[in-house]
């Protein structure tokens, strides 16, 4: 990961933006989308992000070097190694955003991704969200333990589960999943043999158990790259010749497969 990808409120803030065309026009459109208030004025106070479209490379990169010595962030259009940031493509189910970002090397990539995303993700991402959001203090109520709750809405969002994201939701489903028994929630050990130690060999449902499980034990061979795909917050441990001992929530033990 060369950049780190970041979602900046720039509601009410103020974006210098260098240049007009085609260019400037498109990421102004852009820019007040998010709430910011644009200005060509380079010596504007209290500015969160500069923007740079201009044609000419040695305009461009000038304007560049004025901006970042006054310590801004400076994205300049179609020049990505003079960007401090890039901005991606956006699929946007508002309060869900989805960026797509190829670190400046393929705007055209960026798109493609983009178009074939907006075809799955229904419409009803956002409101689902929202009902979530709304019902924050009623999930706390029927799980109080943080490991419990997110177990439980983890199950919930799984393929085929009552709040799958990839399903078009009925606004009350929420609702209808907080009033339901619910998925039992029981502490497993589950098994995963890696094929292969390039994370593109993972299965959907390999990938769904790293990003679930509480615990993690590896052999000293898995490769990093697998390890990053699990929570930031699961803990890790070297897998020893027998099972662990207790068990707490979705324990994964991973091997290579000889």
């Amino acid at each position: 990961m060369n950049q780190l990808p970041i979602f900046v409120n720039l509601r009410g803030r103020k974006v210098i933006l260098i240049g007009s065309g085609d260019m400037a026009d498109a990421k102004r459109r852009l820019y007040e989308r998010a709430g910011a208030y644009i200005t060509d004025d380079e010596a504007a106070a209290d500015v969160a992000l500069a923007v740079i479209a201009l044609d000419d490379d040695a305009e461009a990169e000038a304007a560049a070097e004025r901006l970042k010595a006054r310590g801004l962030l400076v994205n300049v259009v179609d020049r990505p190694m003079l960007c401090d940031y890039t901005t991606p493509a956006i699929v946007d189910r508002d309060p869900v955003l989805i960026a797509i970002g190829t670190g400046g090397t393929s705007a055209g990539l960026a798109k493609a991704l983009r178009q074939r995303l907006e075809h799955l993700l229904p419409g009803s991402l956002g409101s689902l969200a929202d009902s979530l959001l709304s019902a924050r203090d009623r999930i706390k109520q029927r799980w109080s333990g943080s490991a419990d709750r997110r177990r439980a809405i983890d199950a919930a969002l799984d393929p085929g589960g009552a709040l799958d994201p990839f399903a078009d939701k009925l606004a009350d489903a929420v609702d209808t999943w907080l009033e339901g028994a619910g998925r039992t929630l029981v502490d497993q050990v589950m098994d995963i043999d890696l094929v292969s130690a390039d994370p593109d060999d993972l299965t959907i449902r390999q990938a769904r158990l790293l990003g679930q499980a509480d615990t993690i034990y590896a052999e000293a061979g898995v490769p990093k790259v697998i390890l990053n795909r699990a929570r930031a917050d699961a803990q890790h441990f070297e897998l020893a010749d027998h099972r662990p001992d207790k068990v707490q929530g979705l324990t994964l033990l991973i091997r290579m497969k000889s």
